[in-house]
């Protein structure tokens, strides 16, 4: 497998201040991947901006894992309405032009 794309999870975790245990407990609830590659982890390049987020949301807000789980979804269900807003609205336009 490519590492081209991917961050090493220890490393990113030494630059976080955080514990690799941490970075596992996400992977357990499904919030992250992380791939193994000769039995080190690696975290895809796409996951750092959700990790960062997740990270905040833990260490700086205090959330536990349960609550960041949740977080996640109502986020993903606002930009899944937004989605389908401008949508609706792109439809709208359409139909007010006739």
């Amino acid at each position: 497998m490519n590492k081209g794309n991917m961050i090493p999870a220890n490393e990113f975790c030494a630059s976080h201040h955080i514990e690799i245990s941490f970075i596992n407990s996400l992977q357990d609830a499904g919030l992250i991947e992380i791939t193994i590659i000769k039995e080190a982890e690696y975290i895809h390049e796409s996951q750092l901006n959700e990790l960062e987020k997740i990270v905040r949301l833990y260490y700086e807000m205090d959330i536990n894992l349960e609550g960041i789980e949740t977080v996640i979804h109502l986020l993903q269900r606002i930009n899944d309405m937004q989605d389908e807003i401008t949508l609706l609205k792109n439809r709208l336009r359409l139909y007010e032009g006739f």
